[in-house]
C-alpha cells in the first residue's frame, strides 16, 4: 500500500519516522510544508524540511526535536559578537546545511532535487519532498500587524495575539512534480499531527488531495493541549476552543478518518458525527518505539497491509 504523509514541525516528523519503520521506501513519500521557509543571514532556511529530513536520518537533536544532535554554536555566536542578529539559532552542524542549498538554490537546481540529494547523502531512503519548489510564504495576521512566520514563532515567541494567516504566493505555486504524482498514485494519504494552521494549511493551499481516497489525520491537540507549539493558543486567539473535536472541523470534508488520544475519549461522538472514522488510542510519541506503534495503529485503522 502506497501512503503519502503530509508533514510539518517536530510532531509531523515523529509520525513519519514512525511509518518510516514500518514501511518501505516505495511504499512511503513525505511531503512536507515549505511555508515557513525563509532567508536569514543571505542563506535559504527551510525548517519543516530540515526537521523532516534530520529525524529521519537520525541526525535530530532528540531534546528539542529540531535542529542537529552534538550541536555547537560557534558561528551565531561569533556573528552576535560582531552586532549580527542572533534571534534565529543557527548551529555549526546546520549551517552546512543552509550554506550548500542555497548556492545550489542560485546555480538553479530546484528544492525538490537538492532535498532529494540531501537525503541521499544523510542515509534517508524513503522520498521527502517539499509541497512546491516555487517559494510559499505563510504570514500571521496578528493584534499588532501581519508577521512573517519566523517573526512571530521564533523572533516574537509566539506573544502577538493572531486573527488569521494567509498564504503569500500559494495561487502562484504549483505542487512539486513528483509531489503531485505521488498523491495521484497513492492508496491513503496521512495527515501527520502538526500545526493545522501554519504546517498542513500551507500544503492543503498548494496540493490538491484526491477525491476517492482514504484521508486520515492525528490530531495534534490532546486533552486540549498541544504537545508542541502554538496550536492550541492559535485556536484561542480565533475564537475556537482547542480541543481535538476543533481539530476534527478543521478538517471537516477533507478526512475520512480521524485518530485522537484516549483522553479525548469523551468527544468520539460529536466527532463521529462529523460523518468520519475515528480511533481513539495513545497518540503521545516520547520515543522511538512510541512512533513506530502509533504509525502502525494508524495504518491498521485505515486498512493498510503491514
Amino acid at each position: 500500500m502506497r501512503i503519502i504523509a503530509l508533514a510539518g514541525g517536530v510532531g509531523g516528523a515523529k509520525l513519519a519516522h514512525g511509518l518510516a519503520q514500518i514501511l518501505s521506501p516505495q511504499e512511503l513519500t513525505v511531503i512536507v510544508n515549505t511555508g515557513d521557509d525563509f532567508e536569514h543571514y543571505g542563506l535559504y532556511i527551510c525548517p519543516d524540511l530540515d526537521t523532516v529530513c534530520y529525524t529521519l536520518a537520525g541526525l535530530a537533536n532528540p531534546e528539542t526535536g529540531w535542529g542537529r544532535v552534538n550541536e555547537t554554536w560557534n558561528a551565531i555566536k561569533s556573528a552576535a559578537a560582531l552586532g549580527g542578529i542572533d534571534w534565529f539559532n543557527l548551529g555549526d552542524k546546520d549551517l552546512g546545511t543552509h550554506l550548500e542549498r542555497t548556492r545550489r538554490l542560485k546555480a538553479g537546481d530546484s528544492l525538490s532535487q537538492i532535498t532529494s540529494d540531501f537525503c541521499k547523502a544523510w542515509g534517508v531512503q524513503h522520498a521527502v519532498l517539499p509541497m512546491s519548489d516555487q517559494p510559499v510564504r505563510t504570514i500571521v495576521a496578528t493584534d499588532e500587524g501581519e508577521l512573517a512566520f519566523q517573526e512571530y514563532f521564533v523572533h516574537r515567541r509566539c506573544a502577538p495575539k493572531v486573527t488569521g494567516f494567509r498564504f503569500e504566493g500559494a495561487d502562484e505555486a504549483k505542487p512539486a512534480a513528483r509531489a503531485q504524482e505521488a498523491l495521484q498514485s497513492a492508496d491513503a494519504i496521512v495527515i501527520c499531527p502538526s500545526n493545522p494552521w501554519v504546517s498542513i494549511d500551507p500544503i492543503r493551499n498548494v496540493i490538491s488531495i484526491p477525491a476517492g481516497k482514504p484521508v486520515v489525520a492525528v490530531s495534534p491537540i490532546i486533552g486540549g493541549e498541544a504537545i508542541k507549539g502554538p496550536a492550541a493558543k492559535m485556536y484561542r486567539e480565533l475564537g475556537i476552543e482547542p480541543s481535538a473535536l476543533a481539530i476534527a472541523n478543521h478538517y471537516h470534508g477533507t478526512i475520512t478518518h480521524f485518530v485522537i488520544d484516549r483522553l479525548d475519549a469523551p468527544l468520539l461522538e460529536s466527532i463521529n458525527a462529523l460523518n468520519m472514522q475515528t480511533l481513539a488510542t495513545n497518540t503521545f510519541m516520547a520515543n522511538h518505539m512510541d512512533r513506530k506503534r502509533t504509525a502502525s495503529e494508524v495504518l491498521h485503522f485505515i486498512g493498510a497491509s503491514v
